[in-house]
């Protein structure tokens, strides 16, 4: 069972290198050899060991396929054949990308047979390098917050018979865990999309005193028990046809928008009763009414009722990766080519967001996403692409616009 505690508490990992040193490599690298160096090589050796290459892929192990698909990714290849010709195309330059020539049936035949777990654990130690250096979710309290969801990735039927979804259709469904610091993925898992959300939360283990927000298809009493006894705060929506005892009227500010704020008592299939707070909320814009249920008592309920709307970040996150990232198109059609693709494609996106914490430029990873398509193969060094100079020739051209301008 993944536990994000355990990453979150943690040290962060040792980097090598450090932020001015990778920003001020030399232009003989290209940007891709630059973003790769931003992983450490010991979590690569580390990982290989776990996963055991062995000798037959010494070639091309799990750093060296991992390579090929974060460059498929990063430069935005629209196949396999696409992808591996752009390599072949870059002769040289392999050498920098640690890599030799890849056949297909090569690349293909690894992204078959190797075990996805060195890609989940890529994926995790790459998380815990961006905890540390994230911003902070906007809110006044300390302990972490987190938003929960699923998206579904559709998939031919024809071509992924393991994928059925409904009677013509076919798909895998990501379940997300999405860290408010930074709005990084903490934790992903993939099943075919019939699959329902609830089977991943149950074997989720967050950080004690960290808020959880999920939408009512998550909705578990028995689930609810486990975070209280774990020390989970929680908010969601309480569906219509809940069954509870009012125990209690707070007093509320209805200029916040705040319409009740109550202190409910519900029973599950346990025979145990939950002590657990019901707030009602009228949104001014809209004026839609929400009911949302917590089990945190000392927060104000305009901010239980902010913690849900934040909740939509991670509607915003889904659509950010399926607009830029290549998990909607794969290079292979079994299961664990698709789960290696979908894994690499967040690695990436998190590589992407670990150098927006280092640069400090403002830029979303969307941007830095389009920077790094337009110069995969460019030898420009990072700092001067995040924080362009302006030359001199265009400093002396506005110098005379001003002078005929006076």
């Amino acid at each position: 069972m993944f536990k994000i505690s355990e990453v979150y508490a943690t040290k962060q990992l040792h980097n090598p290198l450090q932020p001015k040193e990778i920003l001020n490599m030399s232009h003989h690298n290209t940007l891709f050899s630059q973003m790769l160096s931003l992983i450490p090589r010991h979590v690569f050796q580390k990982l290989e060991a776990r996963h055991k290459t062995g000798r037959s892929s010494r070639q091309f192990g799990f750093k060296e396929q991992f390579t090929v698909m974060a460059f498929i990714q990063l430069a935005a290849r629209r196949s396999m054949r696409d992808g591996l010709r752009c390599l072949a195309a870059c002769g040289k330059r392999l050498y920098h990308f640690g890599l030799f020539p890849v056949a297909r049936s090569t690349f293909s035949d690894a992204n078959n047979s190797r075990p996805v777990g060195f890609f989940k654990d890529l994926f995790a130690d790459m998380y815990s390098l961006c905890v540390p250096k994230a911003s902070k979710h906007k809110f006044h309290f300390k302990c972490k917050l987190y938003s929960m969801d699923a998206t579904t990735i559709s998939l031919c039927l024809s071509l992924f018979p393991w994928a059925t979804f409904r009677q013509n259709k076919g798909g895998v469904k990501m379940n997300t865990v999405l860290d408010h610091d930074g709005h990084i993925p903490a934790f992903v898992t993939v099943d075919v999309a019939k699959t329902h959300e609830s089977r991943m939360a149950k074997s989720l283990s967050l950080p004690k005193g960290s808020i959880v927000t999920f939408d009512k298809g998550y909705v578990s009493y028995p689930w609810f028990q486990t975070l209280l006894e774990n020390g989970i705060f929680f908010v969601t929506r309480l569906k219509d046809n809940a069954v509870y005892k009012l125990l209690e009227r707070r007093p509320v500010n209805r200029t916040s928008g705040v319409t009740s704020d109550h202190i409910i008592e519900v029973k599950h299939s346990r025979g145990k009763v939950l002590r657990l707070r019901r707030i009602g909320y009228r949104d001014a814009e809209t004026g839609k009414r929400y009911e949302f249920l917590t089990n945190h008592f000392r927060l104000s309920a305009r901010t239980i009722a902010d913690i849900y709307k934040e909740r939509w970040k991670i509607e915003l996150f889904f659509r950010e990766i399926k607009q830029n990232l290549r998990i909607k198109s794969f290079v292979g059609n079994t299961e664990n080519a698709v789960l290696i693709q979908i894994y690499t494609a967040l690695t990436v996106y998190l590589l992407l967001a670990y150098q927006k914490f280092l640069s400090k430029t403002g830029l979303s990873v969307q941007q830095l996403f389009q920077i790094a398509s337009l110069n995969i193969l460019g030898t420009d060094s990072l700092e001067e692409l995040l924080k362009p100079r302006r030359r001199k020739n265009e400093n002396l051209y506005n110098l005379s616009l001003l002078s005929l301008a006076a």
